[in-house]
């Protein structure tokens, strides 16, 4: 079988989307799989080693793009796929498999996609809770899910890569612990930068090594705790999504918020402190036996917001350092 996946815009729903990658390579013995993601996730496909080909779709954020849709569609015409899946719920979002000629186009109704999706399936969100099970669903025509335990996603390491990065940013491994304290959603994502220095000040006192990662948008708060717990390393906004995998491959643990990084972290098989706030474990955990999850029970989470609809980020503020030193190793 020949499929293509139109993958999604978000880092970790990018990195679950391998367990979709996962039960179709199952189901197939000879599958060739090829993946359309936009620039901010493609990277990841490339790490999915059931993956052969990766295209890059270059529509900005919002922007319709129906020409370089149908551009790209006529481009991947000539691959003549059986089948694709389309992830992201967005009416455009599955333009280019219609554009391609795709004879079997599988997704969630989503945005009223009646003429695009010719094998168009109704969320049953009480059946399918986790997003991976509504990503796992779709590679049977049934709907019926793989034998528990799941799939676990996995990236794989590039060790040249890794060993630049160690050279490019003068690092060396031991003891590393790495804090993620960004959330591309929002800030009802974002544990305090003063809990995160609080525990970053700990495990230096124990003599570890701190690394801060993220993207550009993280830098701020990675600079905050850096000025209140010096000593650690804040490689936040200088690395490439790719390098930021294989350096977090190297950490002995990871303390992230609900972000593309926990999730990155978790394919890696690093322990994995996840700290959620505005949104639940229950439909996006950190996912393999070495995950943690910290979260306070409230009337008022989870509600899934991007910033706090009250005002005061309880959920998050309240949650002392201390519960996540808990849940770290040593």
């Amino acid at each position: 079988m020949k499929a293509l996946i139109i993958a999604p815009a978000w880092v970790g729903d990018m990195v679950m989307a391998h367990t979709l990658v996962q039960c179709l390579a199952a189901r197939h013995d000879q599958l060739e799989l090829h993946v359309v993601a936009p620039p901010a996730t493609a990277p990841l496909a490339s790490r999915m080693s059931e993956v052969q080909a990766v295209y890059t779709a270059n529509f900005p954020h919002g922007e319709f793009g129906w020409s370089k849709r149908r551009q790209l569609g006529a481009q991947l015409a000539g691959h003549q796929f059986d089948v694709a899946y389309v992830l992201p719920n967005s009416w455009k979002s599955a333009l280019v498999p219609w554009f391609a000629g795709v004879p079997r186009r599988v997704g969630w109704q989503g945005e009223a996609r009646f003429v695009l999706l010719n094998d168009r399936r109704k969320l049953d969100k009480s059946a399918y809770p986790l997003m991976i099970e509504r990503f796992m669903a779709l590679a049977d025509e049934a709907g019926r899910l793989p034998a528990t335990p799941y799939p676990l996603p996995t990236l794989q390491v590039d060790a040249a890569n890794q060993a630049r990065c160690l050279e490019k940013f003068g690092l060396h491994t031991g003891q590393v612990t790495a804090l993620c304290p960004g959330a591309e959603f929002g800030a009802a994502k974002k544990w305090p930068a003063q809990h995160y220095a609080a525990v970053a000040r700990e495990l230096l006192k124990r003599g570890g090594q701190v690394w801060l990662m993220g993207s550009p948008n993280d830098a701020d708060d990675a600079e905050q705790i850096a000025g209140l717990a010096p000593g650690c390393v804040n490689l936040a906004g200088r690395t490439q999504l790719l390098e930021a995998v294989d350096l977090l491959s190297l950490c002995d643990q990871v303390v992230c918020n609900d972000s593309g990084l926990m999730h990155i972290a978790c394919a890696l098989g690093r322990p994995t402190v996840g700290v959620f706030g505005s949104t639940s474990p229950g439909f996006t955990p950190p996912l393999g036996d070495a995950a943690k999850v910290v979260a306070l029970e409230l009337a008022c989470r989870p509600c899934f917001q991007r910033t706090c609809p009250l005002g005061h980020l309880d959920c998050l503020r309240t949650l002392k350092p201390e519960l996540v030193l808990d849940q770290l190793q040593g």
